[in-house]
C-alpha cells in the first residue's frame, strides 16, 4: 500500500504578514480569514476584500485609460471581453481610486539619476475654456520624470518649485539643466540650485550630442498630448492635477521604453519595486477607510446667477398673448390681445 503525502499551506495575513490567522467562513466558494494580529479580514484569492468586481476588470480598465483609450472605449471593451458594461461613473471611480493609490505607493522612491536634466512646459486644456501650463523635468540618462507641475502662468516661482521638487525626488542637485528660452527659468534655476548648476538654453532642433537639445522632453510631450487629446479637456484643476500625478507614476514605473531596451525609467534608475503594473497595484490590500476621496475644487468658479427678489418675481409684467386673427364688422383684419 502506497504512502499518501498530504501537504498543508500556511495562510498568512495579506495585510500584515502574520500567521495568526483563523478561518472566517466563505463566500461563493472562496475562503475568508480573520487575522488576530491586525484584526482585519481577507480573502484567499487575489481580489480586494471589499471588491464586487474581479480585480482584472479594474486593473485593465485603468491601464487602458492611461494607454490612451476613452472611457466609452473602455466600457465597450469590457462588455465585449467579459460581458460587463459599467457606467461612466464606475470607470471614473476606478481610475480615481487607483491613481491615488499609485501616487501614494511610489511617493517615497528615490531614483539614481544622472547630472543633466531637461525641463520644458506645454499647455493643456481645462473645461474647454481655459488653458493651463504643464511644467515637467526629466533626467536625460534614465528618462525618469522627476517632477511635474500645473500652473496658471509661467513665473519664476513656478520654475523654482519644479526644480525644488525634482531635487527632492533625486536627492541631489543637477550639474546642468537644459531649457528653452522661457524667462521663468532664468532666476528659477538659480534660486533653487544656486550658481553651482549650469543653465543651458537650447531648443529641440539642436543635435542631441550638442548638449543643447530639448528633443527628449519634446518627445515626452508628444506622448502626453496623444493621451490628452482623447480626453479633449479636463473638468477642473483637480482632475488635471490628478491625471498628471497618475501619468508620472505610469510613465516612470509601468511604461517600458524602446530607448531603454524595454526597461522602465525606474528600472533604468535602479529603483527596486515590486508593483510592476496596475494589476499588481489592484492586488494590494486596501480598506474602505484607507481609500482617498478626492475633493473637487474648480480653479475657475462659475459666476453666480442673479436671483430675482421675491416681490419682483410676482410683479413682473407678462408678455401679451395674441389671439387668432378675425374680421371686424368693418372688414379689417385684427388680433385679439389677451392680458
Amino acid at each position: 500500500m502506497g504512502v499518501q503525502i498530504v501537504t498543508t499551506q500556511t495562510i498568512k495575513c495579506k495585510n500584515c504578514g502574520s500567521d495568526a490567522v483563523v478561518r472566517f467562513g466563505s463566500y461563493k466558494g472562496v475562503p475568508r480569514y480573520y487575522c488576530k494580529s491586525c484584526n482585519r479580514k481577507f480573502k484567499a484569492d487575489a481580489d480586494a476584500f471589499h471588491g464586487k468586481i474581479p480585480s482584472e476588470y479594474v486593473s485593465s480598465a485603468v491601464n487602458m485609460y492611461y494607454t490612451g483609450m476613452s472611457i466609452n472605449e473602455i466600457r465597450s471593451h469590457l462588455k465585449q471581453e467579459h460581458g460587463y458594461y459599467p457606467s461612466k461613473s464606475v470607470v471614473w471611480g476606478w481610475v480615481e481610486k487607483y491613481t491615488n493609490q499609485a501616487v501614494k505607493q511610489f511617493k517615497d522612491y528615490h531614483p539614481q539619476v544622472g547630472d543633466i536634466w531637461v525641463a520644458d512646459e506645454t499647455m493643456l486644456d481645462v473645461d474647454g475654456q481655459h488653458k493651463l501650463w504643464f511644467y515637467d523635468i526629466i533626467d536625460t540618462k534614465t528618462r525618469y520624470l522627476l517632477a511635474s507641475r500645473v500652473a496658471i502662468s509661467r513665473t519664476t516661482n513656478d520654475a523654482e518649485s519644479l526644480m525644488s521638487e525634482a531635487s527632492k525626488v533625486a536627492g541631489k542637485n543637477p550639474k546642468q539643466v537644459i531649457t528653452d528660452s522661457n524667462y521663468s527659468y532664468l532666476d528659477g534655476i538659480e534660486k533653487a540650485y544656486g550658481s553651482d548648476t549650469e543653465h543651458v538654453q537650447g531648443n529641440p532642433f539642436q543635435p542631441k550630442d550638442s548638449g543643447e537639445s530639448t528633443s527628449q522632453i519634446e518627445r515626452f510631450h508628444g506622448t502626453l498630448k496623444d493621451r490628452t487629446k482623447v480626453i479633449r479637456s479636463f473638468r477642473d484643476f483637480e482632475t488635471l492635477k490628478q491625471f498628471t500625478d497618475g501619468w508620472l507614476v505610469y510613465y516612470n514605473y509601468f511604461k517600458p521604453h524602446e530607448s531603454l531596451d524595454g526597461k522602465t525609467p525606474a528600472e533604468s534608475a535602479h529603483v527596486q519595486y515590486a508593483v510592476k503594473n496596475w494589476a499588481d497595484l489592484a492586488h494590494l490590500p486596501i480598506t474602505k477607510q484607507a481609500e482617498i476621496k478626492t475633493h473637487k475644487v474648480s480653479l475657475f468658479p462659475k459666476p453666480k446667477k442673479l436671483k430675482i427678489p421675491l416681490d419682483n418675481a410676482f410683479n413682473r409684467k407678462r408678455k401679451p398673448r395674441l389671439g387668432k386673427p378675425h374680421l371686424t364688422k368693418y372688414g379689417a383684419l385684427t388680433r385679439r390681445v389677451d392680458r
